[in-house]
């Protein structure tokens, strides 16, 4: 008998559109693989309404708020169905910027210098003086410490602007990171089942790579594949990108972001929910592995399971 695999895709966060192309890509994938498949849209319905006689396997396809930060997994969990990627705390630490980047700090991984914002505690004239004690020199970053898919970065280059782009970001967000920007070639890597897949590097022709750059035709990013590196740093950087997938205790399908300057490689973040669409890196990369989107599809399928 064919097993019976729903689609979670769509929801209500800022990656809404990202998920629903993502979504509707694995859907027609898995429709090709012979299962029998429905899609399942949080947008307009809730995932305890997830009718567990009718579902074998979750194929979860949501990014961003809710999706790939511990919520839809943890009812995934409570209704006992195996689903894809990763599992409950996986997702939570890989999705807070803050805690992935004491994860990064405390097992020796090099990440751009940071400092944490709340919203409750920001004090705008004290500002100055916090970049100064943690060492941060312009250009900075300033970025949600829960989204993806670049929403909501901006990149500042004096106190003004930043000050400016804090004030804007807190309307929406209670907790950010400031971070110092990082020159560089932008690498990222796939990690599958605890394997490197490999590495591609990404020439945005904008500012930096931002969510135009990544999702849209128009913005003319460059895909390298294979990374332009090193052969040495290539080993390296997959190296690196296994052993954090590892040590967030990730499953199914990973994509840890890089910047390789002056020799040295930046994990910036690793993604438990990386895109799926025509665009996304994760297929690209496991094609020229020789990894069909189909194939690619299958294997995450056959990883899903509950209790991770």
């Amino acid at each position: 008998m064919k097993k019976k695999i729903l689609v979670v895709l769509g929801g209500k966060s800022k990656e809404r559109k990202v998920s629903l192309n993502s979504g509707k890509a694995c859907y027609t994938a898995i429709k090709r693989l012979g299962y029998n498949v429905k899609m399942f849209d949080t947008a307009s319905k809730y995932l305890n309404e997830i009718d567990k006689s009718e579902v074998d396997i979750i194929f979860n396809a949501l990014h961003g708020k809710d999706g790939e930060d511990g919520v839809a997994q943890s009812y995934f969990e409570y209704l006992k169905i195996p689903y894809t990627h990763s599992g409950v705390i996986s997702s939570i630490n890989a999705m807070d910027k803050g805690i992935s980047k004491e994860i990064f700090k405390k097992n020796k991984i090099l990440s751009p210098n940071y400092i944490l914002l709340s919203k409750n505690e920001y004090q705008e004239i004290l500002i100055a003086s916090l970049i100064k004690r943690y060492k941060l020199t312009f250009p900075i970053v300033v970025k949600p410490t829960n989204e993806g898919s670049s929403i909501g970065v901006k990149m500042c280059k004096n106190i003004k602007s930043l000050k400016i782009e804090v004030k804007k970001l807190f309307k929406n967000y209670k907790d950010l990171i400031l971070e110092k920007y990082i020159p560089g070639q932008e690498v990222q890597v796939a990690v599958m089942n605890g394997k490197a897949l490999g590495a591609i590097e990404l020439k945005p022709t904008r500012g930096f790579y931002d969510y135009k750059a990544k999702y849209y035709k128009s913005a003319k990013t460059i895909h390298i594949m294979p990374a332009d590196i090193s052969i040495s740093n290539y080993k390296k950087i997959l190296k690196i990108a296994e052993k954090v997938h590892k040590l967030f205790k990730c499953r199914g399908v990973t994509r840890s972001d890089f910047k390789l300057y002056k020799n040295k490689f930046y994990l910036f973040e690793i993604n438990t929910q990386p895109g799926m669409t025509n665009l996304s890196l994760v297929p690209e990369i496991a094609k020229f592995k020789g990894l069909s989107f189909k194939r690619l599809v299958n294997e995450i399928l056959l990883d899903a399971s509950i209790n991770k």
